[in-house]
């Protein structure tokens, strides 16, 4: 596996940053036991723990923090599979069962928000790989990273399939108290047969929702972005409104829908899943992402158009992409907040 190749950005000059970790810095564990059957974990020191998205993406923030990579969510559309093939890793099977843990990922970051270089910009969490998916049950990380960004009163925003933020709720409302800090939770469907086999590794939808309606009774309001919505799938008039309603039932602050994309790694995974399960539907996604990952744009906006209704119509206030979301707790006087807001990855 190439540890030794994984550097943060190229260098200017041509020549490699230092890679993230090295070969020495690797432990490889697998723990047998029924909660983690079948999952290696390879235990890495990181170097850098902050990293600067592209300028060429289409993401809204400029910095994240990811302390894992890989992800038991075995999520079959999961865009982030491309990058264990910087790895050397299978970015299939692979994907879902070798992950790498950043062991010193809050040291390293609260070492890094004291630098007099770091300037106090707003961090996305759960933006590659879920921040929250089992493993984190087993390493802690979270705890750590948010006490470090709460001591630093550094904006951030997280977001996640995972049921496990609400162990963190009481940081996450002491984090709020002094800095911007923005939950969504990821949904795009309710349908229980197709959840099964495109998201196995995932809690249901119900209990993603259950996790929107508790951070909502503890003060700590919280988005949903609709992703992805599957074409042919999950895509019917009856199956939108069933999550649109769900969502707001469960009292979300905003829905942001995003379409199914399947950029390079997660194309092939995911089109093998559909030959298999869904055949009749392969000549429908060849024609659909013939021009690229996203799904053209009439396609997104007609989707965007329909869930924008339902929110209205359920009551569920527009989104504002990009922003992080002040959290009011309770006990402190309430502040004027210009609307609703969301964490989108458009």
């Amino acid at each position: 596996m190439r540890w030794e190749n994984l550097t943060d950005r190229a260098a200017g000059n041509g020549e490699r940053d230092p890679a993230l970790f090295g070969a020495d810095a690797v432990t490889i564990r697998t723990f047998d036991t029924p909660e983690f059957a079948g999952i290696t974990f390879h235990e890495v020191r990181a170097r850098s723990i902050l990293n600067r998205v592209p300028g060429a993406s289409r993401m809204p923030f400029e910095w994240t923090v990811n302390p894992y990579r890989g992800c038991t969510h075995a999520c079959v559309y999961c865009f982030a599979r491309k990058t264990h093939g910087y790895l050397d890793l299978d970015t299939g099977v692979g994907f879902d069962t070798q992950i790498v843990v950043k062991v010193n990922a809050p040291d390293l970051l609260r070492r890094q928000l004291a630098s007099h270089r770091w300037h106090g910009e707003h961090i996305a969490m759960g933006t590659n790989v879920d921040c929250y998916q089992r493993a984190e049950g087993r390493y802690r990380l979270m705890p750590g990273i948010i006490a470090a960004l709460r001591d630093h009163a550094n904006p951030f925003s997280i977001l996640t399939k995972g049921t496990l933020i609400l162990r963190d709720l009481d940081l996450l409302r002491q984090a709020a108290a002094v800095t911007d800090v923005g939950i969504s939770v990821s949904v795009g469907f309710t349908d229980p047969a197709l959840w099964r086999t495109v998201e196995p590794g995932t809690p249901s939808p119900e209990r993603r929702l259950d996790v929107v309606r508790t951070l909502g009774e503890h003060g700590i309001g919280c988005g949903v972005l609709m992703a992805p919505v599957i074409p042919f799938l999950g895509d019917h008039a009856d199956q939108l409104r069933a999550t649109v309603r769900s969502i707001a039932a469960a009292g979300a602050t905003s829905v942001t829908p995003l379409v199914l994309h399947l950029r390079p790694g997660a194309r092939e995974w995911f089109m093998a899943w559909l030959g298999q399960h869904h055949p009749h539907l392969v000549g429908r996604y060849e024609r659909l992402y013939a021009e690229g990952a996203y799904a053209p744009r009439w396609y997104q906006r007609r989707i965007t158009r329909q869930v924008h209704e339902l929110a209205e119509e359920f009551g569920i206030g527009p989104s504002r992409a990009g922003a992080a979301r002040r959290i009011t707790l309770p006990e402190r006087e309430p502040e004027p907040v210009a609307g609703p807001t969301q964490l989108s990855l458009l």
